[in-house]
């Protein structure tokens, strides 16, 4: 009993965290070297700034509760401010190039405190459908206001200009290596501000409003300042994501508040994980990769991505990020091992299942929409012919054979997975009942 009564000490930098964050550091650095091609830094660069944009969401809907249809108004304005800087530096503003983020990070939290202390005001779908609407109002206004919006063209600007500043250390970024890293400093920089925001009294009382706000209140803390001052937080870093998105491409338009791009954040960030603090980087990455990568092979990419939505929202709600947690679980109490062949035939015939549906959606999104390029088509390098009823027969026998041996293997994985859990508990009882 006495040694459940040692007073806790809290480390902030306990080894764990400091050989992750140095991980974390060393990655971000070696990126390049590994993925040197043009086209693997630009996906780079919109990553790191995706990773900012979808952890600064997070603080909102993970860290809070708080479900925002709205959040591309602050990457966006961000954005628009710093290109507007970027501007003046060319005028001839003495400002460093690489401040240029936090400026649209200011930005950002004066749009925050602008517009949140309206949304704030109510919580839950209230606050939800309040978001939508201003992210409504931002989008309209950013098409009536050219003068500051751009218009439908948006504003360009030049990112080397005030090389010559001494302050700049010397880099142009006019290579997009240089931008990169610049961008890369930034996400560690975020991203370890964002962690330690979880853990301070504000963080732990923003658990406490989105697990429940009544007993907060009961307490004495106020909800809705709360919500307040998490917002504030949060447009800060959406802020400094859209300053560099505008330093990244050198430009700004309208497209950045439109409501799809809040869409995405939100669409993202669960698949990812709202749960778990790296689940949002995890999201950062699906989103990047669907919008340059998986729209490349397939014209339905967003159908994919709006099944796989609807499958984790059944399935997995806590995002990849759980799934990931589940099995390190299992590794830790020496379960995993009983998994591997279920694991295994899973996924060999989950894959057959895809290629037949995805061949079935392919040729007939092959003859509904691409008709003018001919019937003929590749699936994963085999080829098919819309036109060939040989094609379609094919296709339909290789999903269902593939998805009944898929459900076959899942109901044995769900036993082994049931079985394992109950395990697990035993084991966890033991250790509990050892320490009392």
């Amino acid at each position: 009993m006495n040694s459940m009564m040692k007073p806790i000490h809290f480390k902030p930098l306990n080894g764990v965290r400091i050989v992750v964050w140095s991980a974390f550091a060393l990655i971000l650095v070696l990126l390049p070297a590994i993925f040197n091609s043009s086209f693997a830094m630009t996906l780079l660069c919109f990553t790191g700034i995706a990773v900012i944009a979808c952890l600064s969401y997070n603080m909102l809907l993970g860290q809070t509760g708080m479900l925002s249809f709205g959040h591309a108004v602050y990457t966006g304005l961000g954005s628009f401010v710093a290109v507007h800087a970027m501007n003046q530096i060319v005028a001839g503003w003495y400002l460093p190039m690489w401040l240029v983020p936090l400026v649209g990070g200011f930005a950002g939290l004066f749009f925050g405190v602008l517009f949140g202390y309206v949304t704030t005001r109510k919580s839950g779908t209230p606050f939800a459908m309040i978001t939508l609407g201003i992210g409504e109002l931002v989008f309209a206004a950013a098409l009536m206001f050219p003068w500051f919006f751009g218009g439908e063209a948006g504003i360009n600007s030049n990112r080397t200009a005030g090389k010559e500043m001494w302050v700049n250390f010397g880099l142009s970024f006019g290579p997009q290596i240089q931008v990169y890293y610049l961008i890369a400093v930034y996400v560690f920089f975020c991203t370890v501000a964002m962690y330690a925001f979880t853990l301070t009294p504000l963080g732990r009382i923003a658990n406490a409003v989105r697990d429940n706000p009544e007993r907060a209140e009961f307490v004495g803390y106020d909800t809705r300042l709360v919500r307040f001052l998490v917002l504030m937080a949060s447009s800060f870093f959406a802020g400094i994501a859209g300053g560099l998105s505008s330093l990244n491409i050198e430009a700004a338009n309208a497209e950045l508040l439109h409501a799809i791009r809040s869409g995405s954040y939100l669409l993202f960030v669960f698949l990812g994980g709202a749960i778990f603090f790296f689940g949002p980087i995890l999201g950062a990455v699906l989103l990047v990769f669907s919008l340059f990568m998986l729209s490349e092979f397939t014209k339905a990419w967003q159908l994919y991505i709006g099944i796989l939505f609807l499958i984790m929202v059944i399935y997995a709600p806590g995002g990849f990020s759980s799934l990931i947690m589940l099995n390190l679980r299992r590794v830790k109490y020496g379960e995993w091992r009983k998994m591997r062949w279920p694991y295994t035939w899973m996924f060999l015939f989950g894959l057959i299942a895809l290629w037949g549906f995805a061949s079935i959606v392919e040729m007939a999104y092959q003859i509904q929409v691409a008709a003018g390029s001919g019937s003929k088509l590749t699936v994963m390098t085999i080829p098919l012919d819309a036109a060939s009823t040989t094609s379609w027969v094919i296709a339909v026998i290789v999903l269902i054979a593939g998805g009944v041996a898929f459900e076959y293997w899942r109901r044995k994985f769900a036993k082994v997975w049931s079985d394992g859990e109950e395990r697990i508990a035993d084991a966890i009882k033991k250790a509990e009942a050892a320490i009392v």
